[in-house]
């Protein structure tokens, strides 16, 4: 298949780039999007739709394995049967796979977590004892330290499922990725965009990766046209602080990185990396926060000495069990990220 893909020329109607994708309403509109700007630059491409196990089984994810989601469009891109993985970035792991190129990572969709409640309510007008439900050990986490009183439970399933739990009375709110919610045309289900004050994102959370393989200078060149630069920086300091903590600290981790324009010592304007990073005790008992800002063309250092940072002012001591009970209290939010954005 490497073969043929070498001996065809790609991105014309009779061989257009073949785009890997999984099959759930949310990835096809991720990859959708991907494959209209294609067309739009005079390629031409197609979906392909790629089973995974993840997709195949009903067993919990802790019990089918984390990777499953990105290993099988990635298999499916080293054999050659497609040409382009479209992912969700939070969900690759930080090692870097030298057969593959990140070639594009197009301007992000809002990164903020979205609260969806019954009776139109906002967060702060949730009684206590109120059922929350989410997938991600992050959000469970730095629920708990609001300190509301709400009963934080798993949640499984795609995003239609999940807010039908809410219209069904099983849950009193749902907290999913805002992200998910804008690119499937259901903005309008949200009670409250919740602030980063509020509750840190997942690093790399309402960005796409789009990659293909690194052997491919061609196809690196035309995905290139679709990379924002601003979005590509604030992702690499995400993602660098994640890499740099996932050695010494199992906390559930949030980032966000925003380029903001500020003044230089002659007082021109210039743009810098504003980096804001939590680490959370899965029980809520405790919080580190850290904030930087450095140089746009540093971030990956940025994310990495942030990383740092929060290890010194003790994120690799919080606890990843109940300090009350001394049980693991995170074993039903096991890394959620794939079926969090199904």
């Amino acid at each position: 298949m490497l073969q043929e893909h070498n001996t065809i020329r790609r991105g014309t109607l009779d061989a257009p780039w073949r785009i890997g994708t999984r099959g759930s309403l949310l990835a096809l509109t991720q990859s959708g999007t991907v494959r209209d700007a294609l067309i739009a630059a005079g390629q031409h491409a197609e979906l392909v739709v790629v089973k995974t196990a993840g997709d195949k089984s009903m067993e919990p994810v802790e019990k089918i394995g984390v990777g499953v989601f990105t290993a099988a469009l990635r298999n499916e891109l080293a054999a050659g049967t497609v040409d382009i993985a479209v992912h969700s970035y939070k969900d690759l792991p930080t090692a870097p796979d030298p057969r593959f190129i990140i070639a594009a990572i197009p301007p992000r969709e809002d990164p903020r977590d979205a609260l969806v409640a019954r009776d139109g309510l906002v967060l702060g007008e949730l009684p206590p004892g109120s059922r929350v439900g989410t997938s991600a050990a992050r959000r469970a986490a730095q629920l708990r330290a609001l300190g509301l009183g709400l009963e934080i439970l798993p949640l499984r399933g795609n995003i239609d499922t999940r807010l039908r739990k809410v219209a069904e009375g099983e849950f009193d709110a749902v907290v999913v990725a805002r992200a998910g919610l804008a690119r499937i045309d259901r903005l309008g289900v949200i009670t409250e965009s919740l602030e980063p004050v509020q509750m840190l994102s997942a690093p790399a959370q309402g960005a796409l990766a789009v990659e293909c393989r690194a052997d491919d200078p061609d196809l690196v060149t035309i995905l290139s046209a679709l990379d924002d630069s601003g979005t590509r920086a604030a992702i690499c300091a995400e993602r660098s602080l994640l890499a740099e903590l996932e050695a010494g600290c199992t906390a559930p981790i949030g980032a966000l990185a925003e380029v903001v324009e500020s003044l230089d010592d002659d007082g021109r304007v210039v743009e810098e990396l504003s980096l804001r990073a939590c680490a959370a005790a899965i029980d809520g008992s405790d919080v580190i926060r850290a904030s930087a800002v450095g140089s746009v063309a540093d971030a990956e250092q940025l994310g990495r000495t942030l990383a740092r940072e929060l290890l010194e002012l003790g994120a690799r001591d919080l606890l990843t069990a109940d300090k009350q009970t001394g049980e693991p209290s995170n074993a039903d939010f096991t890394h959620p990220s794939p079926l969090e954005n199904d």
